[in-house]
């Protein structure tokens, strides 16, 4: 495992660790999502996720398929995100658009109030207080591991798996900014969802990982997935 490696696991780890650690200390019993249950009892969290795992490992072999089939090609795999009806937009500022609330290049998770409002508006997508789920990203030649990386997630999101609800993903914007304090003050819906939507994000980041780990320069592209955002190097 390289040090850049290394330190994706650390930070993950330590997160994980955190909302593990206060899990225990809220009044809630269970929390559950689409594919798993928490159940807390006697200060033991017991998490039920059979189908959860199963889920994953379908998503990481259909994605393994779908790369290989396509070349590892962000047009092909924009194409194959377009046909299971999820909208596919081109900016020339995306990046500036997007950061009016805090988004960046890629997979738009669904979003909710103002935030919906404005991404729905700027994308001719209606108006409305919430958004579906969408690709936005710059005009010009994308980068395939950062595509890669996005399409992951979004194919994860397409198969059903938790963690790209609206609270989740917002606390989990907040928390790669964060010192920790806002973890105290979640309860058990939204630690659990936050452990998700981490979850997805590593799950995403080690594919792409294993896919570019002997490609020439693919410690730069990593360093762009996790830094800066952006689809285009």
């Amino acid at each position: 495992m390289n040090l850049f490696q290394k330190i994706i696991y650390f930070f993950l780890e330590q997160q994980e660790k955190a909302l593990t650690k206060r899990l225990n200390k809220h009044l809630k019993v269970s929390s559950t999502n689409s594919t798993s249950k928490t159940v807390l009892s006697k200060g033991v969290t017991m998490t039920l996720s059979a189908e959860t795992e199963k889920k994953k490992e379908l998503v990481k072999l259909n994605v393994s398929d779908i790369v290989k089939a396509s070349n590892n090609d962000p047009t092909k795999l924009l194409a194959f995100i377009e046909s299971k009806g999820t909208k596919v937009i081109k900016l020339d500022n995306a990046d500036k658009v997007l950061s009016v609330i805090n988004e960046e290049e890629g997979l738009i998770t669904p979003l909710e109030g103002i935030e919906a409002l404005y991404i729905n508006i700027v994308t001719e997508s209606g108006f409305s207080l919430k958004s579906k789920p969408m690709f936005i990203l710059r005009n010009g030649e994308i980068d395939p591991y950062y595509m890669v990386h996005q399409f992951y997630k979004w194919y994860s999101l397409y198969m059903g798996l938790p963690g790209f609800d609206f609270i989740s993903q917002k606390l989990f914007k907040i928390s790669l900014n964060s010192d920790g304090s806002i973890l105290s003050n979640l309860n058990l819906d939204e630690m659990t969802g936050l452990r998700e939507a981490i979850a997805r994000d590593r799950e995403a980041t080690d594919f792409a990982l294993e896919l570019a780990k002997t490609k020439e320069g693919s410690k730069n592209v990593l360093d762009k997935i996790k830094n800066d955002g952006g689809a285009n190097i």
